[in-house]
């Protein structure tokens, strides 16, 4: 996979770039990172990449020149790849979508910054606009990280063990079950039986099952686009007796 950023502040992600998984993933070869600062295609002596709306208002709007130009310069081919707009006014992130970006061959990130984007941007070049969330960040570079290592962890090879991604909070549709480690008591605090068991029919049960219990409790959102198994429904109805 390649992944394109194009910002204003290229410098934001060497830090995230030069770090834990990404950095393993590009020594690999699983993945290229390129940033681009689309001021440098920005035409005239002070390269000035933003300019007051047509019919007035608050804020700068990111001129269309720049970003166009650059996008076209990073492009593998003729093929368009997913040119992904950060904007608050897209499409909220969440991990099907990492899942689907994955799966390409090229992702481009646009950050912006200022009061927005010319429309023209959205229109022509934009496949997908995202947003991180409900709020407000001064640009869009903070989103992209958390976009990019959401999706640089799906690729095969990224993670050291191949079931990590698969078995994640949101993967399945219910969030991760709880986890333990040595030692098995800590100051009176003790671990489940069952995961001591070594009895992996009832351990994987028992992680289902919390999984099930952890995503009613925290995120009961979730289940309404959950199609539940007969014996889902059975341990639900266990857990929901069990908090009333």
């Amino acid at each position: 996979m390649e992944i394109n950023i194009l910002s204003l502040f290229p410098e934001m992600f060497h830090g995230v770039i030069n770090q834990s998984i990404i950095k393993k993933a590009i020594e690999k070869e699983l993945v290229e990172v390129n940033v681009t600062n689309f001021r440098d295609f920005a035409e005239g002596k002070h390269q000035v990449v933003d300019d007051y709306p047509y019919g007035g208002g608050a804020g700068m709007l990111l001129k269309a020149q720049p970003v166009f130009d650059a996008v076209y310069a990073v492009r593998k081919n003729e093929k368009k790849p997913r040119i992904i707009l950060m904007d608050p006014a897209g499409q909220p992130f969440n991990q099907k979508m990492a899942e689907e970006f994955s799966q390409e061959e090229q992702l481009i990130f646009i950050c912006g910054h200022y009061e927005g984007y010319d429309e023209r941007i959205r229109e022509e070049l934009v496949t997908d606009e995202v947003s991180l969330g409900d709020y407000i960040l001064t640009g869009g570079e903070i989103g992209a990280m958390a976009m990019m290592d959401s999706v640089i962890r799906l690729l095969p090879g990224a993670l050291g063990n191949k079931t990590s991604a698969v078995t994640d909070s949101f993967s399945t549709g219910l969030l991760e079950h709880p986890h333990y480690t040595r030692p098995s008591n800590f100051r009176g605090l003790k671990v489940p039986d069952t995961l001591l068991s070594g009895n992996h029919g009832l351990i994987e049960k028992w992680r289902h099952k919390e999984s099930l219990r952890r995503t009613f409790l925290r995120r009961p959102d979730l289940l309404a686009n959950y199609s539940l198994s007969k014996e889902e429904e059975k341990w639900l109805a266990e857990i929901e007796q069990e908090q009333s």
